[in-house]
Formats: structure tokens, C-alpha cells, sequence
């Protein structure tokens, strides 16, 4: 259903920092660079990117707003949550854990930029 998905950053350096680490928590390369000041996460079903404001406004996050990336176990969903906390990243809503009832495991974090993020691991899959 996505080809892409696209956040705004005020600093784009420190974001490909964070983004680095919780990706590559994920098993993701490093972010490519363009010309343009963005960078770009390319897998085979998709594209996850930053950029700065094309309007020259500052980023903001949307509220009610969540990017959710795939783990394949629980250890890959910490893994990723401890990346993202060394590097900039602040916790969010409940520790990550296991939803009671909702066979999800889930790790939230909001990047440097205060978007709202998520590793989610399905339990049984």
C-alpha cells in the first residue's frame, strides 16, 4: 500500500544519526544522502526518508501521527530501542514489552525531531 513514507527533521545529521542506529538495529543500511539535503532508507517494499522543510519552516511532528518499522523478534525491537535512546532518541508511552491481549510486542520512541516512532514485532509470527 506505501511506496513511501517521509518525516521532516531540523537537523537532518543528527536525525540520520538516530536513524542510523534504530534501522540498523532493524538489519537496514545506513541512510544515502542527496542533494538536496535528504536522506533516504531504501528497502525492497519501500522508502523511509528525512528531509528538511521544503516551505524553509521548522519540522514539526504530527500529533496522532506514528511511523511503525518492522522487528522480527522481541531481542530486535530492544535492540532498536536502545539504539535509538544512545543515539538522541527519547522513550515514549509504556516501556516496550508485550501488549497485554494484543499479541504485539512494541517499543515507542520519539527521534530528534519529536516524530513518534514504533518497532513492532508480532507475537507467533
Amino acid at each position: 500500500m506505501y511506496s513511501h513514507i517521509m518525516v521532516g527533521a531540523n537537523d537532518v545529521e543528527a536525525s540520520k544519526n538516530f536513524y542510523d542506529a534504530v534501522l540498523g538495529a532493524l538489519g537496514h543500511n545506513p541512510g544515502a544522502m542527496d542533494d538536496k539535503g535528504r536522506c533516504f532508507y531504501f528497502t525492497d517494499t519501500g522508502v523511509f526518508s528525512i528531509t528538511p522543510p521544503i516551505d524553509g519552516n521548522e519540522a514539526t511532528h504530527g500529533n496522532g501521527s506514528t511511523v511503525g518499522f518492522a522487528a522480527a523478534s522481541p531481542a530486535e525491537a530492544d535492540s532498536w530501542h536502545a539504539a535509538g535512546l544512545d543515539n538522541g532518541g527519547v522513550t515514549c508511552e509504556d516501556p516496550p514489552g508485550e501488549r497485554e491481549g494484543s499479541g504485539l510486542y512494541l517499543a515507542y520512541l520519539r527521534d530528534p525531531s519529536g516524530n513518534k516512532i514504533c518497532a513492532l514485532h508480532r507475537l507467533g509470527a
